[in-house]
């Protein structure tokens, strides 16, 4: 387009733009926003709106599409989770006393990690924003929720160490220098649903340094150990006041920690244990999902952080522990806490809002009542002993002159909208009121002033009227011209009469008219009022949040242990776990309490270092395994467990190599992910860990597969510190590893056979197991009856080493039945082999699977 053909708006849009060119811009043009050129056409495509064009001369034309300004957010999010930021470009002068074109500026961008709308969040998650320094092979890593007030940074030796933090962490957007497009591209690779963003390395600075001068550091650690982590801190600072300046006042506390002061979970395992989510990537079927019965959003976003961050100390261990059975000894006090706690809301994420100066109307009344639950919660704790729930119930703050502030500035029931008005509360302002009376009784005024100009002039006829184009005005006819009084003005002439207008008239108009918009800046201007005085007790909010929070995450736990008959775990420093009539929390949940088949486990550093599980598929060893880590999950984050009594021994790591998975984004076939989880551990496992193994090396052929699983084995009990490890293996030449090492245990889960077909009976029992059944369970997927026979034919040449006359296993000769004679399975056959296919054998005690077994035979007898 010719610059001379460009309108001064254009000019305008097209200057901002230059500035925000890796943004999509969003242009306010009254209760549009715009977008122009490629911006338009990218929009177009992803919103699923309509593209048309400004100008239609093909010469000047502009590609364009809009979205209505009060529906953006969810347009912004989609354009968000398309992967690109958003610059939300504002009119900042009114529009009627524009001189020309309307001034506007970018008022914020947009980025995943600085997402504040609480439609396009997940109320029970955080979201994150982290920044990553490195110097060397070592990281500084930081994250802030900018939603929360949350601002935390640490420190790492290594990038497995980071890979897994920022695993746990989650972030929805990681920042990184520039000029490490090498650690770009791996975050990229590595963590698919964050999004990476380049920024310029002067965002890492010392900035931050003066945000912890005040804050104590970890014992055995000086300020020169956080340098990294503190740049890190600086660049979200930094970021944060070009995209997002206003949230800066919410992250005032800057928190170091240390990521090897909790249970640390790599990002394998936390997958592989569906901690948060299950393989499908769902809540439902996680064991967050089963924990999960708070009352409050940061209830539910604290009890996700213990569930990630389980605690290495007893002593805190036990302190929750405590207040988990304080409350499941006082089944009142626990309905009562959850009574005050649906008075509650979100305060963590209000607080956030006032204090950046967003919140509306609705959102301080919601403090309000939040306030007012309280003050319910602290009488309900009024009698608590000295311990975890004492403290909290200290921590909480009632506010009452918060409380008092909002319920005489702001209605009862404000409205959602701003530009509706209303939401002053009547007798909170003088002048407000005064605007509000005279709009209100503008016709009385009218009708009055009206009155008065007839007795005053003697017009019996005079009217006092309005249009849009004069506002008021006195209409009198031409044969009462001569009494029109000297003070009137004439403003039109019409056939029958003229218009006039006097000083007062106008003076009134002028108020009435502009009341609208002089209700609205009145008003906003007390609501920023309210705001900065609720502001000042932003500390005080905050803290009560996190009690209220951790009130929240402790009633959960106790309705859950109770519900479920839960235990609680002795915890020590020892190095055994011992687990009696332990049970998997989500499988009993989906399948209910007297389905599932409890097993114990007693696994230590001494006698009984490796448990080698040998048995079918569907026997339970992968089940068994993961129920064994996450009642460790489960104690150390100071919650009951499932089971009859446990006793766990502080874990300070849990590796899992559970599962097949492709990972071809990566470059990495299913062997490799094995073979690289398999090194992970190897390489950092300790004397404190405990390892799941779950067939190692059957990614490839059978001889490199037993002995790269067995060289494991030997590795795990001759160094590191002898880890507890679970080892489940179809590998029976395994088994052979107890006769030469004394800490390998050998274990099975029990079958039972019965005429030719198999029962699981779910009882790990001692000593290693006899065969697979693989064939068996094959069937009972359902393979087609000719392809088991065949494979059972196989298997007994290979078993028996049978050779043909040239001296080759005569697997590839054909056999001696056609296809068709194989097929020809009597009906009651074929009904016994579809009820094993069908059956939920899990859900029936082997004595009732073995009673249908026995009618459908005694069926097949009659029929011959």
């Amino acid at each position: 387009m010719e610059p001379s053909k460009i309108t001064p708006m254009m000019q305008q849009y097209l200057r901002i733009k230059e500035q925000y060119r890796d943004a999509i811009l969003f242009f306010r043009l009254g209760d549009f926003y715009e977008m122009f050129f490629e911006d338009a056409e990218t929009a177009a495509r992803i919103l699923d709106i309509a593209l048309t064009s400004r100008n239609k001369n093909e010469d000047t034309a502009v590609p364009l599409c809009g979205v209505p300004y009060h529906a953006a957010e969810s347009y912004i999010q989609k354009l968000l989770d398309a992967g690109h930021r958003v610059a939300v470009c504002e009119q900042v002068e009114d529009p009627k006393s524009a001189r020309g074109v309307v001034q506007r500026e970018v008022v914020r961008v947009i980025t995943p990690g600085t997402v504040t709308s609480a439609q396009a969040l997940d109320a029970r998650a955080n979201n994150f924003l982290l920044a990553i320094c490195r110097e060397g092979d070592s990281f500084g890593l930081a994250s802030a929720d900018i939603t929360t007030g949350e601002f935390h940074f640490t420190q790492m030796a290594e990038g497995q160490s980071l890979i897994d933090e920022i695993g746990r962490i989650r972030p929805s957007e990681i920042l990184v220098a520039q000029n490490d497009r090498k650690m770009a591209l791996a975050l990229q690779k590595e963590f698919a649903a964050a999004h990476v963003t380049p920024v310029s390395e002067e965002f890492f600075s010392d900035m931050a340094a003066s945000k912890i001068s005040s804050i104590e550091a970890p014992e055995g650690l000086t300020a020169q150990h956080w340098t990294q982590g503190i740049k890190a801190a600086s660049a979200i600072l930094a970021y944060l006041e070009s995209t997002a300046a206003e949230s800066l006042s919410a992250v005032r506390s800057l928190e170091p920690y240390v990521a090897s002061n909790y249970l640390v979970l790599d990002e394998a395992t936390g997958v592989n244990l569906e901690l948060i989510s299950s393989y499908q990537g769902q809540r439902k079927g996680s064991l967050l999902a089963i924990l999960d019965r708070t009352e409050t959003p940061m209830g539910a976003r604290r009890l996700r952080q213990w569930l990630l961050y389980p605690l290495l100390d007893e002593g805190a261990i036990r302190e929750r522990q405590e207040g988990v059975q304080s409350l499941i000894d006082n089944y009142r006090l626990r309905q009562e806490l959850r009574g005050a706690l649906r008075r509650v809301q979100d305060l963590e994420r209000l607080s956030a809002r006032v204090v950046s100066g967003s919140a509306s109307p609705k959102d301080l009344v919601a403090v309000k009542e939040t306030l007012g639950g309280v003050s319910a919660l602290r009488r309900h704790l009024a009698d608590q002993q000295p311990g975890v729930l004492r403290l909290l119930r200290e921590q909480l703050a009632e506010l009452p002159e918060v409380a008092d502030l909002i319920a005489s500035a702001i209605a009862e029931d404000p409205p959602f909208a701003l530009k509706d008005g209303g939401y002053i509360r009547s007798g909170y302002d003088a002048e407000l009121d005064e605007i509000r009376a005279a709009r209100s009784h503008a016709k009385d005024w009218i009708a009055a002033f009206e009155a008065g100009e007839r007795r005053r002039t003697g017009i019996q006829s005079l009217k006092v009227r309005y249009n849009r184009v004069f506002g008021y005005y006195i209409e009198v006819t031409k044969s009462n011209l001569k009494s029109v009084p000297q003070d009137y003005i004439r403003k039109q002439t019409l056939v029958n009469g003229e218009r006039f207008i006097t000083p007062d008239l106008k003076e009134y108009e002028a108020k009435v008219l502009n009341s609208q918009s002089l209700m609205e800046k009145l008003e906003a201007a007390l609501l920023a009022r309210v705001r900065a005085g609720v502001a000042e007790f932003y500390r005080e909010l905050q803290a009560s949040s996190h009690a209220l929070a951790a009130i929240d995450g402790l009633v959960s736990l106790a309705e859950v242990a109770e519900s479920c008959h839960y235990c609680r775990p002795r915890i020590d420093g020892s190095l055994e776990i011992s687990i009696r009539e332990g049970r998997h929390p989500v499988v009993e949940s989906a399948m209910g309490r007297g389905a599932f088949v409890p097993n114990d486990c007693v696994i230590d550093s001494d006698q009984n270092q490796i448990l080698l599980l040998t048995g079918p598929n569907m026997a339970g060893k992968s089940t068994y395994m993961r129920q064994v880590a996450l009642i460790v999950i489960l104690a150390q984050m100071g919650s009951f467990v499932p089971a009859a009594d446990a006793r766990i021994g502080v874990v300070d790591r849990i590796f899992t190599r559970i599962g097949a998975t492709d990972f071809l984004a990566r470059g990495e076939s299913t062997f490799m992910v094995e073979m690289r989880e398999t090194a992970n551990i190897l390489q950092h496992a300790t004397r404190r860990s405990l390892i799941l193994l779950d067939e190692v090396g059957r990614g490839t052929s059978t001889f490199d597969g037993i002995s790269i699983a067995w060289a494991v084995a030997e590795w795990l009990h001759d160094h590191l510190g002898r880890p507890r490890t679970l080892y489940a293996t179809h590998y029976h030449e395994l088994a052979d590893l107890a006769a030469s090492k004394e800490r390998v245990k050998n274990h099975n889960f029990a079958v039972k056979e019965w005429q030719g077909n198999i029962i699981f009976l779910r009882n790990l029992v001692q000593g290693a197991a006899s065969h697979s059944y693989g064939i068996h369970v094959a069937r009972l997927a359902g393979l087609p009856s000719p392809v088991i026979d065949r494979a059972k034919q196989i298997l007994k040449q290979l078993e028996g080493k049978q050779s043909n006359e040239s001296g080759f296993p005569p697997l590839a000769q054909p056999t001696t039945e056609s296809p068709v004679q194989m097929a020809l399975f009597d009906s009651a056959e074929r009904k016994i082999r579809e009820a094993l296919r069908t059956i939920e054998i899990t859900q029936v005690t082997p004595i009732e699977a073995l009673n249908i077994l026995f009618k459908l035979s005694e069926e097949a007898k009659k029929e011959g």
